[in-house]
This record gives C-alpha cells, structure tokens and sequence, in this order.
C-alpha cells in the first residue's frame, strides 16, 4: 500500500481546486498546437524531415500525422481531465523532442517564446503526469458515478 502514494493522492483530492486551472490552459496549449500542425502539416513534415535524427527523416509524413492526431486527442482529454496521467505520459516524449530537436535550433533565449513556452508545458506535463487530474475532472467525475450505484447516498457528495 505504501508504493501507490503518487495514485492515493488523487484518491484523497489533495490537489489544490486552482491546480485545475493550468490543467485545462496546458490542454488548450497541446489542444492549439495539434490545430496549428494540422492546419499547416507541411511545415510539421519538414521540420521533422530535416531534424538531427536520421530515423524520423525517412517517416516523417507518418510521424507528422501521429503527432497532429496526438496532439489533438491529447489536449482535447487533458482540458477535461479524462485519463491525464497517460495522455501526459504520451505527450513528454513529443515535446522533449521538440525541445531539444527544434525549439533549442533557434538559440536559448527569452525571445525565442517557443522555447520557452516548450519548456513551461513539459514542467506541467511532468507535474500533472505525477498528480492526475484533480477533484474538478472527468476521471473524479467517472470515479464518483461507478460508486454512485454500490454506495448510497454518495451521488449527493458528488454536486456539493
């Protein structure tokens, strides 16, 4: 019982309310940039294409694709708080690449702002990738509703 700390948390709503807020703006972030690499999926292929590692450059219309859709779904969960801790898990990879492979091409500095909003979206990722989702969320909500049915009188908890 005492290995599963990091999953009590989120059984226990110690997740501050506030937290919630940075969950759904790093969603609309992820959500915003899936709509931008779909509205512009050639610039995703090139950068892909011509980036440092070879592997990526022979698939890098299949890779473009995945990481639209990803994107996309990924921010899209992440905003409601339905499976956050996996759809983080996805999204640390694809924006570590995009630090160290893309962003930090154009030089670490406080105007190069994709840098820097890169690296403020992976501290989240990592953070909500370590808390879940939180109380305002639709895994609480689901979590609540199946319990709903076993335990009675515990439906009235859930619209407190």
């Amino acid at each position: 019982m005492e290995s599963n700390t990091a999953f009590q948390r989120n059984d226990l709503n110690i997740q501050p309310k506030w937290l919630t807020l940075f969950r759904i703006i790093l969603g609309f972030i992820i959500l915003w940039k899936g709509f931008t690499f779909f509205k512009d999926s050639i610039t995703v292929e090139t950068l892909i294409k011509y980036g440092d590692i070879r592997l990526l450059n022979d698939n890098s219309s299949v890779i473009a694709f995945c990481i639209t859709y990803l994107n996309l779904l990924g921010g899209f969960f992440i905003v409601v708080g339905l499976f956050t801790r996996w759809n983080c898990l996805i999204q640390i990879p694809i924006i570590i690449v995009a630090i160290g492979f893309i962003n930090s091409k154009a030089g670490v500095s406080m105007s190069n702002t994709e840098l820097v909003l890169s690296i403020i979206v992976l501290i989240l990722l990592v953070v909500f990738a370590i808390m879940g989702s939180g109380v305002l969320s639709a895994d609480e909500y689901f979590k609540n509703y199946t319990k709903a049915a076993l335990e009675p009188g515990h439906t009235k908890k859930l619209f407190q």
